[in-house]
């Protein structure tokens, strides 16, 4: 019953920006921490960034001072604000939070960064 659905990926130049909307249904969004997870072609998923219910925020280090998390708990929506896009960015991007112990993921959305 949880769901998770990401949207705004694409192709964007290097130096660009991209807003990704993970849009969740199924359980109550405001009490779990959201996280951005990516994946790009033959490397294992990593995890991004994070946004606690209590909106804080942590990033991985690749993406620090140039990705956003926040979250807008009335829309029951996390997004991930990439800005200064680089390559090395390109990867599938999923939203995924853990609900009882176990983990949940929406289907991913493609960000390719490229010239």
């Amino acid at each position: 019953q949880v769901q998770l659905v990401e949207s705004g990926g694409g192709f964007m130049q290097p130096g660009g920006s991209l807003r990704l909307s993970c849009a969740a249904s199924g359980f109550t969004f405001s009490k779990y921490a959201m996280s951005w997870y990516r994946q790009a072609p033959g490397k294992e998923r990593e995890l991004v960034a994070t946004c606690s219910s209590g909106d804080s925020t942590n990033y991985a280090d690749s993406v620090k001072g140039r990705f956003t998390i926040s979250r807008d708990n009335a829309k029951n929506t996390v997004y991930l604000q990439m800005n200064s896009l680089k390559p090395e960015d390109t990867a599938v991007y999923y939203c995924g939070t853990t609900r009882w112990g176990k983990r949940y993921w929406g289907q991913g959305t493609q960000v390719t960064v490229s010239s």
